[in-house]
């Protein structure tokens, strides 16, 4: 009897610690599945960051990342070396008789004249930095469009010319927005192609403007697709989700036309 008993309580102890470590075992489990679910949404993309990496994907995706062009605009040549989240930047052109090389390598700008270096002002580093990154962020459009200070939001779906468009707007933070970070920028996403065939922006600078581009002469060279843009003014204070509508009613002036030519892999 003694030893019955004695057999009950070990097994009762048992038992008891068995299912508090199985209950323990089931709390943990929970609790990393419930940690998992809340990673998994604090990581989630919204609407317009997934338009973004897909059109990135459309134009040329990964490809970017160890992508090597050069090519003409406006008599200038411009060149971009990348990799990862390295690169350098180049812009190369006459100036009377001497040859002057800008160059921006990881937000470090630099110039040489018949190959000396030229000690800068701050305002002419600014100015310079400007004037190559500009080029560059708009020939390799929508690459940098999911850098981290990139604020984007999802506006509408709208037909133009009888194709439909997924809206995105694009700000940027002051803190690695770059010179003009406060300019607001608006993209239109072809839903079924998943590029970018229209695009927007207003500026402050020299008493503000607002433009409309408009891609025309798409090729893809190598997998990353170059496109030219014909270029229209509205009137200042426009809100550039209205520039599609006055576009097709005729009522945008033309001003130019943005042509990235001689386009030319520098990894072949």
């Amino acid at each position: 009897m003694h030893i019955f008993k004695s057999f009950l309580i070990l097994f009762t102890i048992g038992f008891v610690t068995s299912c508090n470590t199985k209950e323990k075992k089931q709390d943990v489990e929970l609790e990393e599945v419930k940690t998992s679910i809340l990673t998994e949404q604090s990581v989630a993309l919204s609407k317009s960051e997934t338009l973004i990496n897909e059109a990135i994907a459309a134009h040329g995706g990964d490809l970017y990342n160890t992508a090597q062009y050069a090519f003409v605009f406006r008599d200038k040549t411009y060149s971009f070396k990348n990799n990862g989240s390295s690169y350098e930047y180049t812009k190369t052109y006459k100036k009377g008789d001497s040859l002057v090389v800008d160059v921006l390598k990881n937000g470090n700008f630099s110039r040489t004249v018949n190959d000396e270096v030229i000690n800068l002002s701050e305002k002419e580093v600014t100015s310079g930095t400007g004037a190559v990154n500009s080029v560059i962020y708009f020939a390799t459009l929508p690459h940098k469009l999911n850098d981290e200070a990139v604020n984007s939001k999802f506006i509408e779906t709208i037909s133009i010319k009888n194709d439909t468009y997924n809206v995105i707007e694009v700000t940027f933070n002051q803190e690695g927005g770059g010179e003009d970070h406060d300019d607001e920028y608006m993209y239109w996403i072809n839903e079924n192609t998943k590029k970018i065939d229209y695009l927007a922006y207003n500026y402050s600078v020299n008493e503000g403007g607002v433009r409309f581009r408009v891609a025309y002469n798409k090729r893809v060279v190598d997998g990353i697709t170059f496109q030219d843009y014909t270029n229209y003014e509205a009137t200042v204070g426009t809100p550039l989700k209205n520039l599609p509508m006055l576009f097709e009613a005729n009522k945008l002036k033309e001003l130019s036309k943005i042509k990235t030519e001689e386009v030319v892999n520098l990894n072949k």
